[in-house]
């Protein structure tokens, strides 16, 4: 681990080379190694190779150190509670932490944003950790993404689809402006709307979505002790009670909902609920991709008792009229 972590002091410049090398740069703070002879590689100045790091996973995960330390001074900066340097640093350290222990996902863009409302509400730096930890196990999906695929695609492809049916009108004129590919509801998906929304109206939107799609069973992917105990042979889990289930998951219960990539998020119903009501407003001011984003979410925007109502308007539509077609778009956009 670096000494960096837990030093209160914020990285915003490559601390390492992609070959192993320290940087001696005077806008990094490395402590550590201040006193250590150096030389000059490629133009950059560097530590003696006695200093050289070997190992690849700590390469890369130095190399995120700068990158974490930029976007923290980016997050919710209007806040009063950042303009304390010991809460930027904490935000810094949770996520260094992160990237170290989640090797195959690491840091992402957009992280910060999730982490962030932790840090404000939890006084304890270790629960903070836990519960952005705990977080990341719903929705690093969302950060997984490769050269064929970014993390949020499918729900994107639901979104697509949901639209075209409902909407038509309003897909063919997204499409029209070049964003058909509903890529502009990303940030939507990859931070659940924290960039979208006031800090606070964003935790309250978090807490109606995630009591809504409530299942005890989920307990299971947080304790790999309970995840072993279903496995042993004859264990039967405890029956439970719908009624123990959120309102959103009781009606995918219920529907029958059987998805390879289980039942569509409730988010996508929530930004679809967004672009329908302000359809009338997008077909009549959108003339680029920059408009629906104003459009859609100028403040102030729908109340969160509205945005759930239509939200579960929408999937019911979705789900007991159209179905079938909504299934044959989402099979054309996968192509």
């Amino acid at each position: 681990m670096s000494s960096h972590v837990g030093s209160g002091k914020i990285i915003t410049a490559p601390i390492i080379t992609e070959d192993g090398f320290p940087i001696k740069d005077p806008l990094v703070l490395l402590e550590a190694t201040q006193d250590t002879p150096t030389s000059s590689r490629n133009g950059v100045e560097v530590g003696e190779s006695t200093d050289r790091v070997m190992d690849k996973q700590i390469i890369d995960w130095k190399l995120t150190l700068h990158q974490i330390g930029l976007d923290v001074l980016r997050t919710d900066r209007s806040m009063m509670f950042y303009e304390n340097k010991e809460n930027l640093s904490k935000l810094g350290d949770i996520l260094a932490v992160y990237a170290w222990i989640d090797k195959e996902v690491g840091y992402c863009q957009g992280m910060s944003d999730l982490c962030s409302p932790m840090i404000v509400l939890l006084d304890d730096e270790a629960d903070a950790f836990w519960c952005f930890e705990r977080l990341m196990r719903r929705l690093r999906g969302n950060f997984r993404c490769t050269q064929q695929s970014v993390g949020v695609e499918n729900q994107l492809q639901h979104l697509a689809s949901i639209i075209q049916v409902l909407d038509p009108k309003l897909h063919d004129h997204l499409e029209t402006l070049g964003g058909g590919d509903y890529l502009f509801a990303f940030r939507m998906f990859m931070v659940l709307f924290r960039r979208e929304l006031s800090f606070g109206d964003s935790l309250y939107l978090w807490e109606m979505m995630w009591a809504l799609e409530y299942d005890p069973d989920i307990f299971f992917t947080y304790e790999e002790s309970g995840a072993a105990t279903r496995r042993i042979e004859g264990f039967k889990p405890k029956a439970k009670s719908i009624r123990q289930f959120g309102k959103y998951e009781r009606e995918n219960m219920k529907n029958g909902a059987n998805d390879v990539d289980g039942p569509v998020p409730i988010s996508v119903f929530l930004v679809a609920s967004v672009l329908k009501e302000n359809s009338p407003k997008l077909l009549l001011e959108a003339r680029g991709i920059d408009d629906v984003i104003r459009v859609s979410w100028v403040k102030p925007f729908l109340s969160l008792k509205t945005l759930y109502s239509l939200s579960l308007v929408l999937k019911r539509a979705a789900l007991l009229n159209i179905i079938g077609e909504i299934a044959e778009v989402g099979k054309y956009h996968g192509h």
